[in-house]
């Protein structure tokens, strides 16, 4: 018997490769752990969080599965206190701002031996902005859906070189190339909310208002989208 995952979970665990080591900083309840381990994918995990609340609870579901001793505990604000002996670093549920604390926190990540599955829930653009700043690459992108919402998941190297243009922050090369089901209705949402902010600012016009068309424009022509096509009509 395995925990029943969310979407966005399942969808993390698919870019795990087998035999990692993996480290799951902010664990929650610790399911995405067990569940790679029970199913034989992970080598040993570290469930890493900053409150003891979640950490302990992700120990009891580790002895309850009887995977604990295949599991480290670690109470860590991000990375700072975890053992370096990890293959893969998995941030999951967490907004943009969390992750990049995490990351711009152990520049020691900046290392082509990890790989890093992120899960972002907020500020996703500018999440890929960071990362490609610092010289990270999203090596794979697919989306997950629970219930209305939309989830990103990225999986990314350090390898300096790629440069994503401020489209494909919003819907990068990875993302564009998944064949996931979910693009055409994911990416109708992010034109919807971006036209919003684009008719607030029709009535003062100037550079900002120019560049915001320019890049619902380009956002519609790297999906095929006709122009002003609502999510609804998508999904």
């Amino acid at each position: 018997m395995v925990p029943v995952l969310s979407n966005r979970l399942k969808a993390c665990c698919q870019f795990v490769r087998p035999g990692d080591r993996v480290a799951d900083v902010g664990c929650d309840h610790g399911y995405l752990g067990i569940y790679l381990l029970l199913s034989g994918v992970a080598r040993s995990v570290i469930a890493a969080d900053v409150n003891t609340g979640p950490l302990d609870s992700a120990r009891r579901n580790g002895e309850k599965y009887a995977v604990a001793d295949r599991m480290t505990f670690c109470l860590s604000d991000g990375v700072s206190s975890l053992p370096r002996d990890f293959d893969c670093l998995v941030c999951a549920g967490m907004g943009a701002d969390s992750m990049i604390s995490i990351l711009s926190a152990a520049p020691w990540l900046q290392d082509s031996r990890y790989h890093f599955i992120l899960q972002c829930q907020s500020k996703t653009p500018a999440l890929r902005r960071y990362l490609t700043d610092q010289g990270y690459s999203i090596r794979r992108e697919t989306l997950a859906r629970d219930g209305k919402f939309f989830y990103p998941v990225m999986d990314i190297v350090y390898a300096p070189g790629t440069v994503l243009s401020e489209a494909e922050c919003y819907l990068s090369p990875g993302l564009l190339d998944s064949g996931s089901d979910l693009l055409i209705p994911y990416a109708s949402r992010i034109l919807d909310g971006l036209r919003k902010t684009a008719a607030g600012l029709s009535s003062v016009g100037g550079p900002v208002y120019e560049d915001k068309l320019r890049l619902i424009a380009e956002l519609e022509s790297m999906v095929n989208l006709p122009q002003g096509r609502k999510e609804e009509d998508c999904t």
